[in-house]
């Protein structure tokens, strides 16, 4: 395929290849009517503006990188969707790039991204290991964190309050009279898998749960088909079950089913992330959200001020709520 440059458009213009960049990149210098004969004479011939050319004059890529462990989440890619819109609008594209929560594959993604020269990353980090943020952080580029952060680093992020994600969840379940839980979570390495315990075990210790209990179960990220059965299967006498996110707390619905437990009148399930908001489902899971349209937007926003303003930090935790739906009732 033959691209066409600037010099095909002005042999066909007649006008110089000068004129024909002035006129392209609407320079004040050419009459508007110079200018409509050579836009228009682009458009029928197909030209499309060199963005390496672009890059080497205005040391601006244009680009920005969104690098997530799961493209294959809904949660994920309702806020991809949400980001490149966002992204859009202020004269930006996305590159995408997922890392299976696996720390290699983010270092290589932050690599990648960095290697093509993108302004900025919002990065929703795997949280091993201190170590890919030290690399990110010695590259100098502008990141934002969304969903998860470190307690260690002073960096630009957006996050959803996942203590009292985690308090109202387990105060739901309470109030509908559950008083033997079990939170399937995730490692506790990821900040908000912490941060939800901790709000979880909160809503223990106040008076109206004194004869609620809590069984904890962790997974990997990568196991949950192995895992969530023998589960489900050593915790039978469990009613009230909060799942690490929307898409974990699916699969025990499905592998409830299978033992022979209904959802919600045998078992009460509640997930993160309100997916349901953008999809429907068979069974409409009760969730505690945040707005991702919300996190999203801030998490470009604040990108946006960080490549203008190298130093400018900001930190914004997002309120949280329960959306009741299908998968709870009250127990008994």
């Amino acid at each position: 395929m033959k691209y066409v440059t600037l010099s095909d458009i002005a042999q066909k213009t007649g006008y110089s290849i000068n004129t024909v960049s002035h006129a392209l990149h609407d320079k004040p210098d050419i009459s508007p009517k110079t200018k409509a004969l050579i836009i228009e004479t682009a458009n029928q011939m197909g030209y499309i503006p060199n963005a390496s050319a672009s890059f080497l004059r205005s040391g601006k890529s244009k680009c920005v990188a969104i690098i997530v462990g799961d493209i294959s989440n809904p949660h994920f890619s309702i806020m991809i969707k949400e980001m490149e819109g966002r992204l859009r609008e202020q004269g930006y594209t996305a590159l995408i790039l997922n890392t299976d929560e696996n720390e290699d594959l983010e270092h290589a993604a932050i690599a990648s991204a960095i290697g093509r020269g993108v302004d900025g990353i919002i990065i929703c980090p795997v949280q091993i290991s201190e170590k890919n943020m030290d690399f990110l952080t010695k590259c100098g580029l502008p990141y934002v964190l969304f969903g998860r952060y470190f307690k260690n680093y002073a960096s630009n992020y957006v996050v959803c309050d996942d203590i009292n994600g985690g308090f109202i969840a387990a105060e739901h379940l309470i109030r509908l009279g559950h008083k033997k839980l079990l939170f399937v979570n995730v490692p506790q390495y990821i900040s908000s898998s912490f941060d939800r315990l901790q709000g979880i075990r909160r809503a223990l210790m106040y008076p109206d749960a004194r004869e609620a209990s809590l069984e904890i179960e962790e997974i990997a990220l990568t196991d949950n088909e192995k895992q969530v059965p023998a589960i489900l299967e050593n915790h039978r006498e469990c009613t009230g079950i909060i799942c690490f996110s929307d898409l974990i707390a699916m699969q025990v619905c499905h592998y409830l089913k299978q033992i022979g437990k209904r959802v919600p009148e045998d078992a009460s399930v509640i997930g993160f992330d309100n997916i349901v908001s953008k999809f429907c489902f068979p069974l409409m899971l009760t969730s505690v959200t945040s707005s991702k349209t919300k996190m999203s937007i801030h998490a470009v926003d604040i990108l946006m001020e960080a490549i203008a303003n190298p130093v400018f930090k900001s930190q914004v935790v997002l309120p949280t709520r329960v959306v009741e739906h299908e998968s709870t009732m009250q127990n008994g």
